[in-house]
């Protein structure tokens, strides 16, 4: 599924926004792509440290668009529903569609907010709204979410990053989300299921040598910080040493030391492959996961491309969320499955769905989220939101506060205050427990 897809739009946002998500970004995972897009990044000094807590996040970004009417709000038997059925799960009186029948066996553990509506068909703008809980705007820059919770969860000491996104093809690079957080809470992208890119020291180079050389460089840091200290020698600093302790460490991202019969129990796609990857991070401290799964932009074929991407991700997903709960992290852990928006509940005459943003779903789990629970409602044809209707500021506040983050409270950056979340939007309150 990683050639380019002949059903998408075609967009400029959209071919932009995918080659962020799928390529593989130039630079290793030493000290030069811990370093890169530095020169471009902001300076302000961060304030008021916040405690840290143990929960995590990992979002499943259902990049293009899932449709959903062939996944979470099905609506057969009308005009709009397409081919499918809905099934029962193991909440009574909850239904999903028929393509996911693993993951309807989990619903207990699942929350479905099925009254989403954000009123923005383009791609680029819509996960920028989605990872940020905000609009774009020229006049100011957001963290994304993995940002944000790398900055209120991550443990330092865990030698690892705070902030990994898991894409198909390649990996290795820093991405650059953290807006006015800082080059510390910038993702590390992962190549599926691979390790990080020269994570390893050459053969060549002894013990003793590479450790001399870090000495020589850190004490030359030091002498150099205390005259010329910035927001950017310190991200060289804590690159150099992050890279460090990543290399240690590096055994966590080798699925292969997964047992068999684990690996197995995912499925033998690229998608369960990066779902083991990401339940191994979680479960080593690292705080923010981003798991991608593409291309849902299905304006041709859409029924024949989600009977085969949806049972992917229904065996992976249902999996992961079973495996978490049995190893008693589900409770500290806040999953959550998402895209840009959905899909038009009319069929087009390529038989596929369009761009839809004005009744869709998203998916939590987990954390402090309701289970077996489905918020919000469409009407017959889902065409738009009848109760419980929602937007991406409201689901913003509503991740952080489901890992035990005040959504309210602001930054100091600068000498300003800045709220981490939209002070217009608030937690959706009767999803939280």
């Amino acid at each position: 599924m990683n050639s380019p897809a002949r059903y998408a739009c075609g967009s400029l946002d959209h071919a932009l926004s995918r080659r962020r998500f799928l390529s593989a970004a130039s630079g290793a995972i030493g000290a030069g792509s811990f370093l890169g897009s530095v020169a471009g990044l902001h300076q302000g000094v961060m304030g008021n440290p916040i405690a840290k807590n143990d929960y995590r996040v990992v979002v499943f970004n259902m990049h293009g668009g899932l449709s959903q009417l062939e996944s979470w709000d099905p609506k057969p038997s009308t005009r709009t529903g397409g081919p499918f059925r809905a099934i029962p799960t193991s909440v009574p009186g909850i239904h999903i569609c028929e393509l996911m029948p693993k993951t309807a066996k989990q619903m207990h553990h699942l929350c479905l907010l099925r009254g989403v509506n954000t009123s923005e068909d383009d791609h680029g703008k819509g996960a920028y709204m989605m990872l940020t809980g905000r609009r774009q705007t020229p006049s100011a820059e957001y963290p994304q979410v993995g940002a944000v919770a790398a900055k209120m969860l991550h443990d330092d000491q865990t030698g690892l990053p705070g902030h990994i996104i898991v894409t198909p093809g390649g990996g290795g690079g820093r991405g650059n989300e953290s807006a006015y957080l800082g080059p510390k809470f910038n993702s590390i992208h992962l190549g599926g299921d691979k390790p990080p890119q020269n994570s390893t020291k050459p053969e060549a180079i002894a013990d003793v040598a590479e450790a001399r050389r870090h000495e020589l460089r850190r004490k030359i840091n030091e002498q150099y910080l205390n005259q010329r200290r910035s927001a950017i020698t310190d991200a060289y600093t804590h690159s150099y040493e992050q890279a460090l302790k990543l290399m240690e460490r590096r055994e966590v991202f080798d699925v292969s030391k997964e047992p068999q019969v684990a690996q197995a129990m995912y499925g033998n796609s690229e998608l369960a492959r990066q779902c083991l990857v990401a339940r191994r991070l979680l479960e080593n401290g690292v705080s923010f996961v981003q798991v991608t799964h593409s291309n849902y932009d299905t304006h041709n074929d859409n029924f024949n491309f989600h009977i085969e991407q949806v049972g992917e991700f229904d065996l992976a997903f249902a999996t992961f969320i079973e495996d978490l709960a049995q190893r008693g992290m589900l409770e500290k852990t806040l999953v959550v499955v998402l895209s840009e928006f959905g899909r038009t509940p009319n069929i087009n005459l390529y038989y596929g769905r369009d761009h839809w943003s004005k009744a869709w779903s998203v998916v939590m789990a987990g954390a402090k989220i309701a289970k077996g629970a489905a918020f919000g409602q469409t009407n017959a044809e889902g065409t738009e939101v009848t109760d419980g209707q929602v937007d991406h500021g409201d689901i913003f506040h509503t991740i952080l506060r489901g890992v035990g983050v005040d959504s309210s409270q602001s930054l100091m950056v600068d000498g300003r205050e800045l709220p981490i979340a939209d002070p217009a939007a608030e937690p959706i309150w009767k999803v939280l427990v």
